[in-house]
């Protein structure tokens, strides 16, 4: 089983490949968290690329969002509606920039980059949903209850 480095490395490398070969490199617009969360409520669309075990741990909280990891980003891009102003969401910015890139260069026009992922978003204060934490407590009452 690949680690998450190589999981996200080999992602990575796969889609700055393809960007290299596309004939145009677009240039996508960077906005802030805030400006991203404005945007949410004026119906845009996020699609979070990141791994499914990264947004189990730390989510967006916002009403309408895809999630199609950046390894698997190239195969199901068509998913994404053409139409829908988009947000490319990742952990720091990095991967978003990269998937959103590639959709400029598939023909998607109303496509943007937010700036330091959840990391940025999370910091600013806005709506995120966690995995919920387990105190020492609890745990212990969990694993006493199993072994009777």
């Amino acid at each position: 089983m690949p680690c998450q480095n190589d999981e996200h490395a080999a992602g990575q490398n796969f889609m700055n490949q393809q960007i290299a070969k596309s004939d145009t490199m677009n240039n996508i617009k960077n906005i802030t968290p805030a400006a991203a969360f404005a945007m949410t409520k004026k119906g845009a669309l996020f699609v979070d690329v990141r791994e499914p075990r990264e947004i189990a741990r730390k989510a967006f909280d916002v009403p309408d969002i895809m999630l199609i990891p950046l390894s698997t980003f190239e195969q199901r891009f068509q998913e994404i509606p053409v139409n829908r102003n988009l947000i490319i969401v990742c952990n720091s910015g990095n991967r978003s920039l990269t998937a959103g890139r590639l959709l400029l260069n598939r023909g998607y026009r109303k496509v943007v980059n937010m700036q330091y992922g959840i990391v940025g978003w999370d910091k600013e204060g806005l709506p995120i949903k966690r995995k919920p934490q387990r105190n020492l407590w609890s745990l212990l009452l969990q694993m006493f209850r199993n072994m009777s």
